[in-house]
């Protein structure tokens, strides 16, 4: 059982650096862009990547309470939400970004101010978590 929770650390640490890693792509590609059409294409390519992150970072998290007989502590309770919230936000941008109306003159700018938010938000939680947790 402990060589599982081991494992299952090491797997949940590399997810989570790769979640920090698309997401700062993300910040990237948003800083980047210029033609909202150009960037919803990349994004959608983008979003089902992190998305598949974000599970698997609950699922690995989930996995580990298990190995350790479901003790909720004050860092499990806080994950917990942070993986709820983290998907709320981007379902909120896909949505966004979905109903931005391409033929308005500041659609990219006028997303590019809500996404930055949502991205920045996203990226400073993960790191201030993963800070928490390493210490």
């Amino acid at each position: 059982m402990e060589e599982m929770y081991t494992m299952t650390i090491g797997v949940h640490a590399f997810v989570v650096w790769a979640l920090i890693g698309v997401t700062g792509l993300n910040i990237v590609q948003l800083l980047m862009a210029e033609n909202i059409y150009q960037y919803a294409n990349k994004t959608r390519v983008w979003m089902p990547v992190g998305a598949t992150l974000i599970a698997a970072v609950l699922f690995t998290g989930t996995i580990m309470m298990a190995a350790k007989h479901l003790d909720f502590t004050v860092e499990n309770i806080v994950m917990i939400v942070f993986g709820i919230v983290m998907i709320v936000l981007e379902v909120k941008r896909y949505k966004i970004l979905k109903r931005t109306d391409p033929r308005k003159e500041d659609a990219m700018a006028s997303y590019k101010r809500i996404a930055l938010r949502i991205l920045g938000a996203e990226m400073i939680w993960t790191a201030g978590i993963t800070a928490w947790m390493v210490l």
